[in-house]
Order: C-alpha cells, then structure tokens, then sequence
C-alpha cells in the first residue's frame, strides 16, 4: 500500500507471529505487539495488551514442547490477543490473584482473568495438526 493512501482506523486487521519454543520469543512478542499497537493508534492498550500477550505466549512456550505463535486483532472496537501451541489440554487456571501475590509462578491466567474483558480457549485441528489456543479481550473505550 503507498504510503501517501490513508487508513481507516476503523478498519479490522490481524497479525500472527509465529515463534520457536524458546523463552526470549515472548520478548519478541511484547515488542513487536507494543509496535503493532503503536502503529495503528492504539497506544492506550499497549501496557495492558504487553501483560496479557507475555502471560499467554510465556505459558505457551513453558508448557508445550513444540512451536507457538502471538495472534492479535482488531475488529469492532475489540483487541483480541492470544496464544497458540501444540498442545491441545486446556490451559490450567490458578486460583484467585489474591492467593498468588507471593508465588513466583502459576499467576498468569489469574491476571488475564482479573486485566481482560473476556477470555477463553478453544482446541484446534487443521491439517493433522492439533494444538489450543487461548485468548482475551481488551474493549476500546
């Protein structure tokens, strides 16, 4: 697209970063989601999007073996984040956030329940391929 066009900010989009079962990949999902976020005029949902997307990409990349990826969306007036894996069990809540603020571990889903508008998961199959993907929510105000 020429640069001199204008975008319609209203417009839906969607990218999908996929990385390796490596731990420093989440650092490259925060930044690039902090870009795309930037990019598209949304820096008001960056530091809360950052959280969510370093929650569930983290989880990813910890409790599966294989390949993972960051999805984020924009339709609607809704950001929607998530995180695939090859995993197809459903992701483990913890307790409440309370219960947690002195363990080290085990917080992440907790913190998308209590930062999201929504969250949920849904288990995949495409292509012989099987795996879940857990996402959530932010509402633009």
């Amino acid at each position: 697209m020429p640069e001199n066009e204008p975008v319609d900010p209203a417009a839906p989009w969607e990218y999908t970063l996929y990385i390796p079962n490596d731990l420093r990949a989440v650092t490259v999902c925060r930044r690039t989601l902090r870009l795309i976020l930037t990019m598209h005029g949304l820096i008001r949902l960056v530091d809360t999007a950052e959280l969510l997307a370093t929650e569930l990409v983290s989880n990813a990349v910890r409790h599966t073996k294989g390949p993972a990826a960051l999805r984020v969306r924009w339709a609607a007036g809704v950001l929607r984040v998530g995180a695939w894996d090859a995993d197809p069990g459903p992701p483990e809540p913890s307790g409440n956030l309370d219960a947690l603020t002195d363990s080290e571990e085990g917080r992440g889903l907790a913190l998308v329940r209590a930062c999201a508008d929504l969250w949920g998961w849904q288990p995949l199959a495409r292509g012989g391929d099987r795996g879940k993907y857990v996402w959530c929510d932010l509402v633009a105000a």
